[in-house]
């Protein structure tokens, strides 16, 4: 095979004897890997072990690092650079800035919901892209960023009244801040058309937005204005959008919510096929029923389990259910979640066929959607990648454990367009995880949702040993910012 040369290289590290699943979806091989600075040297059998520090992988499989396709992280690779929810099951590589909701650009001292699912209201103190990029750089994560940017930050940032209609002033300011962060390196732009401070929005809004985005590079990423009833012409709008700008187009945390509306997965699967064959569009999805996000009674229907994750008013409620909350304070439902305010729930929406019909679906990349800040998070801030690969990959045989390897490394590297990423060859950064397929599980539960994985043996990052299973998060942490025009941020 092509080599790197790594005779005089000052970092070298050799992983032998493991199943090499190399982000294809090909099959696996036995192979060792030669990572020789931030890059892979070398990948065949025997390869010589002078010199080397040597990690024996015989019966584990080593792949690339696995991509979150959708995360809400701006925050925590700030204030919690170890990253030891994400680096803990193998992930790499996380895309922050998703559902129209970014650190930056914005500098604001009482943010309003939904912004405040970063961490709290006074966490926006980034005037530009440019300005995060830099912050995340000084605080020296464990793992990569890509970020989007969020429409709900551009229009709280430019707007007098984000929750009504721009006025070509207000657009032309959106517009200016989306042109520096994406000259900063971000990756595309991202739309929250469900929340209030972006529902307002017309589809001329955002294509004005997303075409930006598209003459940079960039991709657009929608959590679309409605995942319920009306999910066909929310559909229909994004598809447009993307048409429109001439842009890739990503349907967010693909999912048909709420009782009225399960089943029809079957219909949104064959829209997303019709539309792919005039224009790009891919999607990423979590393997939960439930979903998460503020407390909000709008989305109180006496139907669906809430689970509460945390509450500001009533911080003793959380880990709770919404419905016995209302029985113990004897009053509806809607009145409870209005008591709790401001606060967060795991709202248990969808049905276990159609989570496994999205899965399943080839175009489908993994993202957690985890929220890192709230106290008593849904379990998939800490057990998504595993779960798929033991729960519905091992266990229940929805796809190979190639194929689910896949839809975390390769899919994502190239939906994102992340340069030398997601994939085992000669000369890709050195991104790996090497894992036991047979003892891979998630322990995170909605009972106790801060449980780390079983089964990730070594976490590997930029050519660096980041995360093993005995020892925790090492002391070198060697992620980067990873910028769109290729050139990675890093100390």
């Amino acid at each position: 095979m092509n080599t790197l040369t790594p005779s005089h290289a000052d970092h070298h590290l050799l992983i032998r004897g493991g199943s090499i699943v190399d982000g294809t979806g090909k099959p696996r091989y036995q192979a060792d890997i030669r990572i020789v600075g931030d890059r892979i040297a070398e990948i065949g059998m025997d390869l010589p072990v002078s010199g080397a520090a040597v990690h024996q992988a015989h019966g584990q499989i080593v792949s690339p690092g696995f991509i979150d396709a959708h995360t809400h992280d701006d925050q925590a690779l700030l204030s919690t650079p170890e990253m030891l929810p994400k680096i803990s099951q193998g992930v790499t590589t996380v895309i922050i800035g998703n559902c129209g909701i970014s650190l930056a650009p914005l500098v604001h001292a009482n943010a309003p919901s939904p912004l405040s699912l970063l961490g709290g209201t006074d966490k926006h103190i980034y005037p530009t892209m440019r300005s995060y990029v830099e912050a995340v750089r000084a605080a020296g994560p464990a793992i990569n960023a890509a970020a989007l940017v969020g429409h709900s930050t551009l229009r709280v940032s430019a707007m007098a009244d984000p929750y009504g209609a721009t006025s070509d002033a207000e657009l032309a300011a959106m517009c200016a801040l989306l042109e520096e962060a994406m000259a900063a390196g971000a990756a595309g732009f991202s739309s929250g058309l469900y929340y209030p401070t972006n529902s307002a929005a017309t589809i001329d809004e955002v294509v004005a937005l997303a075409t930006i985005a598209s003459k940079a590079g960039g991709i657009y990423a929608t959590h679309m204005r409605s995942e319920f009833e009306d999910i066909l012409e929310a559909m229909d709008e994004a598809f447009a959008t993307g048409r429109r700008a001439d842009i890739p187009v990503i349907l967010s945390h693909h999912k048909c919510a709420g009782h009225a509306n399960w089943g029809r997965t079957v219909q949104t699967l064959a829209k997303i096929d019709d539309a792919r064959r005039e224009q790009r569009v891919a999607l990423d999805a979590y393997p939960y029923i439930a979903g998460s996000t503020v407390l909000d009674s709008n989305y109180v229907d006496d139907i669906t389990d809430i689970m509460v994750t945390w509450s500001s008013s009533h911080p003793e409620m959380t880990g709770r259910y919404l419905g016995a909350i209302a029985a113990e304070w004897r009053c509806t439902q809607k009145e409870a979640c209005d008591q709790l305010q401001p606060g967060g729930g795991c709202y248990f929406q969808m049905c276990e066929e159609d989570v496994q019909r999205v899965l399943s679906y080839p175009h489908t990349m993994i993202g957690s959607d985890g929220l890192p800040h709230d106290q008593h998070p849904h379990p998939r801030l800490w057990g998504t990648f595993p779960r798929v690969l033991g729960h519905y990959s091992r266990d229940l045989g929805l796809f190979s454990l190639e194929e689910a390897v896949r839809r975390m490394t390769g899919l994502p590297a190239a939906e994102f367009r992340l340069r030398d990423r997601g994939l085992l060859a000669p000369g890709k950064f050195a991104d790996l995880v090497v894992f036991d397929p047979a003892r891979i599980k998630d322990r995170a539960t909605f009972e106790a949702p801060l449980q780390t994985a079983d089964g990730i043996d070594l976490v590997i990052v930029n050519g660096q040993v980041s995360y093993e299973s005995k020892t925790g998060v090492t002391a070198r942490r060697s992620g980067r910012f990873l910028s769109r025009h290729g050139a990675d941020v890093h100390k």
